[in-house]
């Protein structure tokens, strides 16, 4: 019998949910911006990309932007929804770049990056 697998928690303390799956986000390549030992980048943060933050990450050396097929990466667009680093989105956040966030679909290890009140500041709110 396998062990079962504890359920990730969101910045909200509810069980995480799907960021997004068109197109595929999260490190593992599943939908969800959870994270463990082996993502280095801590890719924790349910973001809502805009026309000025894929500008700003592209001027900072990482091009969310711009397909790249080798790696079925479609390229973003405003209005796509990306795992991003914590430490990217801290930096933003620190430019007043920050895009938006889907406080359900972040993984609570980036408190132990950014504080809670700054996630609220942006906090994305459906249409």
């Amino acid at each position: 019998m396998e062990p079962k697998m504890k359920k990730p928690k969101n910045v909200l303390g509810g069980e995480l949910r799907p960021c997004c799956f068109q197109p595929i986000t999260g490190f593992y390549r599943d939908g969800y911006c959870r994270t463990g030992e082996e993502d280095i980048g801590t890719h924790v943060i349910c973001a809502v990309m805009t026309e000025e933050f894929l500008h700003y990450t592209k001027s900072k050396g990482n091009d969310l932007s711009t397909p790249i097929p080798h790696f079925n990466f479609p390229g973003l667009k405003p209005g796509d929804q990306w795992c991003l680093c914590a430490s990217r989105w801290k930096q933003a956040y620190l430019a007043g770049m920050a895009p938006e966030v889907v406080l359900e679909a972040t993984h609570k290890k980036v408190l132990e990056f950014v504080q809670f009140d700054w996630l609220l500041e942006y906090k994305h709110t459906e249409v």
